[in-house]
C-alpha cells in the first residue's frame, strides 16, 4: 500500500502537505491552526469558536454575502470546526475548482476584518448554539463530564464559551487573539485528492509567505483529571450517565491498545457494554464508551441513557465491565474481531479525501511526520490481550473516576455518591 504524500515548509514555517489521489474526482483542503479552547484563559473562553464563525463574515475583498455566493458557485462544501487543541477551516470541491477554493480560504483566513456590525449579528446565533447544546442532554452531559473531570483546567471549558464572555467580546479582542495564535509556526495547510503537490504549493505559497515568523508560542498546562461526582437535576424523560477516568495522550505509544480496548468495551454493537446493558438487560437504547486524546493527557469515558429507576443497575454494570478488563485478559475472539473492525474502519476512511486531508494535518501536528497506513496496521496487529489488561489496570482507578448524572434523579439516589466513595 503506497501513499504519494509530500511536504513543503515555507520560509516562515507554514507547513504544506498533500496526499495525491489521482483516481479521485475531488479535492479536500484545510487550513489548520494548532490552537483551540485549551489555549484560552477563562476570560477568553469561546474566542476560538467565535473566530470560527466570524472568519466567514467578510474580508477586505469580499463581503459575507460574496463569500457565501462564491462558495456556493464552486459547488462542493465548506465548513469550519473548533476543537480543544485545533481549529480548522476547510472545503471540498471538484479538482478543477481547487484554485477558486484556495483563493477563498486563503482570503478569509488571512484577511478577515472581524467587523463589529457582523459581530453584533452573530452573537445571537452563537447564543442559540449554546442553548441548543444544553437542550440536547446526550451531548450536554459530555460537557458536564469534561468540566467535572478536568476541573479548573482549560480542558474543562466549553468549546462554545459562555454567554457572559460572548456578550463581552469585541472586534479588537478577536483580532488580538487571532494574531497571537495564528502565527506561521502554528499553521498547517493540508490537501488530499486529485491534485499535484507543486501546483498546490504554488497556489497557497504566495498568500502565506508574507506572514512574518514570530518568536515565542503557547504553553499548555499539564492536566491529570479529578475524582468528582455531579448530580444535575433536569426534567427529562431519561437519566443520562457519564463516567470518565484517566486516558492516554494523543501520541502515547499505547494508543493502539487503548483504541482496541475501547472497541471491546463499548465501541460497537458486539461490545461488552452494548451486549450487557442493552441486549441482555434492555436498560438503554444508547450505551457506548469513548476516547478523548489531547497533548500530554487524555480521558476514557462511558455513557448510557436509562430510565431513572435503572440508574443503579446500569451504573453497576458499566463499572463491572470496566473492572473485568483489569481482572482477566480479553478473549482471542474479542481481540481478533476488534482488530478486524478497527482496520476495516481505517481502510474505508482513507478512501475519503476529507479523512486523508485531516490525517495529514493531525499527524503533522502531533508527530511531525506522516504515518503510513502499513505502519498503523502493523501496530494494531501487534497489540496483545496482556497489553489491554495492563492498560486497563493502569487507567481504571477509583482515584481518577468522575461521574455525572443528568436528568430526573430519584431521591433514593441522593446517597449514590457516598456508596461509590465520592
Amino acid at each position: 500500500m503506497r501513499e504519494k504524500v509530500s511536504k513543503t515548509v515555507l520560509d516562515n514555517g507554514v507547513r504544506v502537505l498533500t496526499a495525491e489521489m489521482p483516481h479521485m474526482h475531488s479535492v479536500a483542503m484545510g487550513v489548520w491552526v494548532d490552537a483551540g479552547a485549551r489555549d484560552e484563559t477563562p476570560a477568553e473562553n469561546g474566542l476560538s469558536h467565535l473566530i470560527e464563525h466570524m472568519i466567514f463574515k467578510g474580508t477586505g475583498r469580499r463581503s459575507a454575502l460574496q463569500i457565501a455566493k462564491e462558495f456556493d458557485a464552486i459547488g462542493g462544501n465548506n465548513n469550519a470546526f473548533t476543537a480543544m487543541e485545533t481549529t480548522c477551516f476547510h472545503g471540498r470541491v471538484m479538482a478543477s475548482r481547487l484554485p477558486a477554493l484556495t483563493d477563498i480560504l486563503c482570503d478569509i483566513f488571512l484577511n478577515s476584518v472581524f467587523d463589529e456590525d457582523e459581530l453584533e449579528r452573530e452573537r445571537p446565533v452563537i447564543l442559540q448554539e449554546i442553548g441548543m447544546l444544553e437542550d440536547s442532554p446526550e451531548e450536554y452531559v459530555h460537557v458536564l463530564l469534561e468540566a467535572a473531570f478536568w476541573g479548573d483546567h482549560p480542558l474543562g471549558q466549553n468549546i462554545l464559551g459562555t454567554p457572559e464572555n460572548l456578550l463581552r467580546f469585541d472586534s479588537a479582542g478577536i483580532k488580538d487573539f487571532f494574531r497571537r495564535f495564528c502565527r506561521p509556526g502554528h499553521i498547517v495547510i493540508s490537501a488530499a485528492g486529485n491534485l499535484r503537490h507543486e501546483r498546490f504549493v504554488d497556489l497557497v505559497g504566495p498568500a502565506f509567505e508574507p506572514l512574518s515568523p514570530l518568536d515565542g508560542g503557547k504553553e499548555r498546562l499539564p492536566a491529570g483529571g479529578n475524582r468528582q461526582m455531579r448530580l444535575v437535576p433536569r426534567d427529562l424523560e431519561q437519566l443520562h450517565i457519564a463516567l470518565a477516568t484517566r486516558g492516554l495522550s494523543v501520541s502515547d505509544p499505547r494508543r493502539y491498545a487503548w483504541a482496541l480496548m475501547n472497541t471491546i468495551l463499548g465501541g460497537n454493537m458486539s461490545s461488552r457494554l452494548f451486549q450487557e446493558v442493552r441486549e441482555r438487560r434492555g436498560l438503554a437504547y444508547s450505551v457506548y464508551s469513548f476516547l478523548a486524546s489531547h497533548v500530554g493527557t487524555g480521558m476514557f469515558g462511558a455513557y448510557a441513557g436509562v430510565q431513572p429507576e435503572s440508574v443503579r443497575e446500569a451504573l453497576g454494570l458499566m463499572l463491572k465491565e470496566m473492572g473485568r478488563l483489569k481482572e482477566a485478559p480479553v478473549t482471542p475472539e474479542e481481540l481478533r474481531d476488534a482488530k478486524a473492525y478497527s482496520k476495516s474502519a481505517m481502510l474505508m476512511a482513507i478512501e475519503s479525501v476529507e479523512s486523508q486531508m485531516a490525517a495529514l494535518a493531525q499527524n503533522e501536528l502531533h508527530f511531525g511526520r506522516y504515518i503510513p497506513v502499513r505502519e498503523i496496521l502493523d501496530r494494531i496487529d501487534g497489540v496483545t490481550a496482556d497489553d489491554i489488561s495492563a492498560l486497563a489496570s493502569a487507567l481504571f482507578r477509583s482515584e481518577t473516576l468522575s461521574l455525572v448524572l443528568l436528568g430526573p434523579i430519584p431521591d433514593a439516589d441522593a446517597d449514590l455518591g457516598e456508596q461509590l466513595g465520592f
